[in-house]
């Protein structure tokens, strides 16, 4: 029933307006896996089911952009303001490494009604009680980009560690291997209990970044679960090709003149090889 509701629900964004439709924002990276000495670029896009739009580099938005491998370097000197490939870097070994990103916020507005359904899309049931309760007007509303990238190699221990973003999802085992991924969601460093988890799954082409994105076909979700008390989700990964987890959280904004709330959408990014 599950699998058939997520289904129906990729099926849904699919044909929503785009204010209404749930965006995701991942990275994808020119390869998932490197060696010693390979270069390697880094894409941004957001859209839904691996659909999606490729995004400009922008500046003055990244309050962090830093590579996670051997040692952590700050990838912000690097990214040039419009430029579609957000950074490049040559790989110090092929222990494999972590690309993490953060935003500031952007802020955005909608009607009572389609806020509603959004939150419900989104499962972010806290917000959709509360407004429920004090009266929905339209939704005020200012969110920030947590997304990062897997770039795998023989140290898995590298891609199982926090970078420290306000909402992260980190793996509890290596996302290559094995039948199930289990993800722990945090929050500002905190396990963060109810939230929706999600997982999209397409094939891995040579081009894992096409300039054709905006062509694909949207794929619905593969699975969904809440987190436990402790954060913690377990999705099945069992198959081949290029993974998408997401993860959305809302609180009551810290500014009020600019929003009534912010959310915070983390995502991972990383690819499984046909066994052999």
């Amino acid at each position: 029933m599950l699998g058939r509701a997520l289904l129906l629900l990729g099926i849904l964004q699919s044909l929503l307006p785009p204010a209404a439709a749930a965006h995701e924002f991942w990275l994808a990276p020119s390869s998932y896996r490197a060696a010693a000495g390979d270069t390697v670029a880094i894409a941004a896009f957001v859209g839904t089911g691996f659909r999606g739009e490729r995004k400009p580099y922008a500046t003055t938005r990244a309050l962090r952009f830093e590579l996670n491998g051997p040692r952590t370097l700050d990838l912000r000197p690097a990214g040039m303001n419009g430029d579609l490939t957000f950074a490049r870097f040559v790989a110090a070994d092929g222990g494999g490494c972590l690309v993490a990103y953060e935003s500031d916020f952007v802020p955005i507005e909608l009607g009572a009604a389609e806020f509603d359904r959004y939150l419900a899309l989104e499962g972010l049931d806290g917000p959709l009680k509360a407004r429920a309760k004090l009266g929905a007007g339209p939704g005020r509303e200012r969110y920030a980009r947590c997304p990062k990238t897997l770039i795998s190699g023989r140290e898995t221990s590298r891609l199982t560690r926090p970078a420290g973003l306000t909402l992260e999802l980190v793996p509890a085992n290596d996302p290559t291997a094995g039948p199930s991924l289990r993800v722990q969601l945090l929050y500002r460093g905190r396990p963060l209990a109810g939230a929706l988890v999600r997982s999209w799954n397409r094939p891995l082409n040579r081009s894992v970044v096409p300039a054709d994105a905006a062509a694909r076909d949207s794929v619905g979700p593969q699975g969904g679960v809440r987190t436990d008390r402790q954060g913690f989700a377990t999705l099945a990964v069992d198959r081949p090709g290029e993974w998408l987890v997401s993860a959305v959280h809302m609180v009551p904004s810290a500014d009020r003149s600019a929003a009534d709330w912010q959310s915070f959408w983390a995502s991972l990014t990383f690819a499984r090889t046909p066994p052999p």
